[in-house]
């Protein structure tokens, strides 16, 4: 079943993570930026524009996991493009999202 279909400024969806309230986040690497979606109606809610399009991954993390932790790539870009995108390649925290994350399961090896 066909959850999201990505717009064409969001580009190609990469890691992602659950929050608290069961939406799911989407890394929209080449988009810069982090999508929210309600998989009970397909749709985008919120969006979490980044200083840098590579946008890889991201958690939820911190003492209640209210903060959303998002990596990005340098990887493939020439020396002309990594000096128009100085923060590729970095780590970024975001807080104030109104919503948290839920613990990672732990399973016995």
């Amino acid at each position: 079943k066909l959850l999201y279909h990505l717009e064409k400024e969001e580009q190609m969806p990469d890691g992602m993570c659950i929050d608290a309230e069961g939406k799911l986040w989407v890394a929209c690497i080449d988009g810069g930026r982090v999508i929210r979606i309600d998989p009970e109606t397909g749709k985008r809610i919120q969006t979490v524009r980044l200083p840098t399009p590579r946008i890889t991954s991201c958690c939820f993390g911190g003492k209640d996991y209210s903060e959303m932790f998002v990596t990005s790539a340098y990887d493939g870009l020439d020396e002309t493009t990594l000096a128009k995108e100085p923060h590729a390649g970095e780590i970024f925290k975001i807080t104030g999202l109104g919503v948290k994350g839920i613990p990672q399961n732990f399973y016995a090896a």
